[in-house]
């Protein structure tokens, strides 16, 4: 990294961080940063790896930022830049230690496996007699040892450097004690055996390789982190068509400036915010507004950049452009809500700076009484049990406990249509009392149908004459209507002619007379009375309905409603998330009326309407700071920010990419009932993971102080590091027992 110039007050610098694996990390960057003179506040983010300082005054650079960081025993990587090739090579890199780490767990459980055999000659009467040789064992065990897992032996190395402890160092003293001792057991096998000492290489090479497991699936989580923001900003194209002097030039969009003017093709995505000049189009917003139904364009209207352009050609004056557009505002947005500091901590890593040393002086006092009132051989039985001390007190039923479950709960998600990305996602839906809905695709089906037609008597016949006249047609309402005609199997009368107004209607010839199907606007250019049905249009349009008026000869026929209707099983999940125990709301940039309809038939009763894609996470903050842990449900690009913001996003994957992106848990088959599986899936877990906690708590609190040997004067009770080995395994397999009690989550009843 270069040195740069110092930054004025207020700046705020973004850059990644490696080597972080705990909560204890997190908290070591950001007091490194913040003792960095100049730096008024820095923030962390363990799931991104992210961090975000915010300067004071004259602020330090970078370059003062990354040895601060270099100091606390991580590291910044040399380039940062925000470039896609940057990206690309941050992914790659990312991949490639997903892959070490899934090697490292692949040799560490081949050559444990054998290590148990043959460790465990009771438990595997039928394993060979080579096995058994504690040199056997010792190879085996030493590639496990000291090189799937260096990457503890390293962390804790770095650790002592810098005077703190974390998990690495429980891993590290714990597997080194009991590879040590096992490698002099099997050196001098005549001076321990006799003294009825055993190697115990098992236990250093299964704990070594199931936190190995556990950092591997915790890095598979965190693989995809920064995808809602790589697409949301490939939603802005890369070249504009300007206009100069009569002639069209195209440029990159970096280089658009205010009141240029910017012509946009059927088809293309617009490439800033501007106003409509001149030409007329429809343009799908529904990235923006969440509205399924593209918005007619002529001079004057308002136009947002990436949002697509239909079958006209307009062109626009820009009005913001850049970090101005509402595009990259969502994309600030989103940075800021994935970027903020989470609540969560992990409990093992909390206790992890407290339980470290009292392990350690545990240990070293059961030394010394051992080696001071203890029998002869004194320092033998000094040693053998404060190894036993250490070996028992090893993190391996804590570094499993979370792990395991989350695999398991994940898994079984996966089964069930049900994708979580994170532990922190299933801790975070576990403590949500607050679910927030979107409408649009959410709620609803996400496109246009048709709901009536009136009159019913010649419903068959309106529909075929509507349908034959819109069969031309790109528009969404007259695809609703084509797609209702083919449903009922209704033959459509011939056309010889067809005109599209857009924002209007239709005009097509029919061997009847001329067909016009489009807005009351429209008929009433036309000459067409529509007062007989202006009051039933009124009531449909009142529940959120798009209303088409058909005439036929100058004569108006009756008129046909399409909208966004709701889901089948909207209503019964709404009540089932109510059961549960959750507050439920809807959140829609619609109209009101359109949004209380909705809200109605679902059986909703708190409705947030006219709420526009930057106000979104706004109103869920809002929510928060009331108090409430808040679940969103989305599908929509403009949901991104609040999915973002909400302490667990939901996204429906019938919806776009950049939503199912920010969202912490994606429902595959995009039915609401996914919502209360995976709730109650999330509730299973955390109480699993408790479970396991409480047991991993439980069992060092009880047989560290046995493996001291505190019950040794009451009933000559001694436990050898051998039994301290075998009862860690057990913990170890009762916490991954209980945790695949979960592949059964909904099978017959709970």
């Amino acid at each position: 990294m270069s040195q740069v110039e110092p930054r004025p007050a207020g700046t705020r610098i973004d850059f990644p961080v490696r080597g972080m694996h705990c909560a204890a990390c997190v908290d070591k960057v950001e007091r490194s940063l913040l003792a960095v003179p100049g730096v008024r506040r820095a923030v962390v983010n363990l799931a991104t790896e992210r961090a975000t300082v915010e300067l004071a005054g004259t602020g330090p650079s970078l370059e003062d930022l990354r040895r601060a960081v270099a100091g606390a025993g991580y590291t910044v990587p040399e380039e940062i830049a925000t470039t896609p090739q940057a990206e690309d090579r941050e992914r790659q890199e990312r991949r490639r230690e997903n892959r070490l780490l899934r090697l490292r767990f692949a040799v560490g459980a081949a050559l444990s496996i054998p290590v148990v055999l043959g460790s465990m000659p009771a438990a595997f009467p039928w394993a060979p007699g080579w096995l058994r040789d504690p040199r056997v064992l010792w190879a085996l065990a030493t590639p496990v040892q000291f090189w799937v897992g260096w990457q503890f032996h390293r962390g804790f190395a770095r650790e002592l450097a810098h005077g703190s402890v974390s998990m690495n160092a429980l891993v590290s003293i714990g597997t080194n004690a009991a590879y040590f001792f096992s490698a002099a057991v099997a050196l001098w096998p005549h001076r321990f055996t006799s003294a009825g000492a055993m190697p115990y290489f098992e236990a250093s090479a299964l704990l070594t390789t199931f936190l190995v497991l556990g950092r591997w699936l915790e890095a598979k989580a965190r693989s995809g982190t920064g995808e809602a923001i790589r697409r949301l900003m490939r939603l802005e194209p890369r070249m504009a068509r300007v206009l100069t002097n009569g002639r069209e030039e195209e440029i990159p969009v970096g280089s658009l400036e205010v009141d240029a003017l910017v012509r946009v093709r059927p088809g293309e995505r617009i490439p800033a915010d501007g106003e409509v000049v001149d030409g007329v189009s429809t343009v799908d917003e529904s990235m923006l507004t969440g509205e399924s139904l593209p918005v007619a364009k002529g001079p004057g209207a308002p136009v947002v950049g990436g949002s697509v352009n239909g079958t006209g050609s307009f062109t626009f004056r820009t009005v913001r452009v850049g970090r101005e557009t509402v595009l990259a505002q969502i994309v600030k947005l989103v940075e800021e809500a994935q970027g903020s500091k989470a609540p969560i901590q992990r409990l093992a890593d909390r206790v992890a700076a407290v339980f470290v040393p009292v392990i350690l002086a545990i240990a070293a006092l059961t030394f010394g009484a051992w080696w001071r009132w203890g029998p002869e051989p004194a320092f033998f039985h000094a040693l053998t049990n404060a190894v036993a001390v250490l070996v028992i007190a090893c993190p391996c039923a804590m570094g499993l406990a979370t792990p395991t479950a989350v695999m398991v709960g994940t898994g079984r998600g996966a089964q069930l249509g049900i994708l979580f990305k994170s532990a922190e996602s299933l801790e975070g839906l576990h403590q949500a009392n607050t679910l927030v809905l979107d409408k649009t695709g959410t709620l609803t089906i996400g496109r246009p149908v048709v709901t009536d037609v009136v009159p019913g008597a010649a419903a068959d016949e309106l529909l075929a004459l509507a349908a034959a006249a819109e069969q031309g047609s790109e528009h969404p309402l007259g695809e609703a209507i084509v797609s209702e005609a083919k449903t009922r199997g209704l033959a459509l009368p011939p056309i010889s002619s067809f005109e599209a107004t857009p924002g209007q209607g239709v005009d097509a010839l029919a061997p009847d007379g001329r067909v016009l199907l489009g807005s009351a606007r429209m008929m009433t250019s036309r000459g067409v009375e529509i007062g007989g049905l202006d009051q039933v249009a009124r009531a449909l349009a009142a529940e959120g309905k798009s209303i088409v008026y058909v005439a036929l000869g100058g004569r108006l026929l009756g008129v046909i409603a399409v909208g966004d209707v709701l889901r089948s099983e909207a209503r019964a999940a709404v009540q089932a998330l109510r059961a549960l125990g959750l507050d439920i709301a809807m959140l829609t940039g619609d109209a009101r009326a359109t949004g209380e309809a909705i809200a109605r038939q679902a059986g909703i009763e708190q409705v947030m309407a006219d709420v526009r894609p930057e106000q979104k996470a706004a109103e869920i903050k809002r929510i928060q700071e009331s108090g409430r842990v808040v679940a969103m449900v989305g599908d929509g690009i403009n949901d991104a920010p609040a999915l973002a913001q909400a302490d667990v996003g939901i996204a429906m994957a019938s919806g776009t990419d950049v939503a199912i992106a920010a969202a912490k848990v994606t429902l595959m088959r995009g039915d609401l009932r996914g919502v209360v599986t995976a709730i109650d899936l999330s509730r299973r877990t955390m109480r699993t993971i408790k479970e396991n906690l409480g047991w991993a708590f439980g069992y060092n609190l009880v047989l560290v102080p046995v493996a001291a040997g505190v019950l040794y004067p009451i009933w000559g009770i001694l436990l050898s590091p051998i039994l301290a080995g075998m009862a860690m395994a057990f913990s170890s397999a009762s916490v991954v027992a209980n945790s695949l009690r979960l592949k059964r989550f909904g099978v017959g009843p709970r």
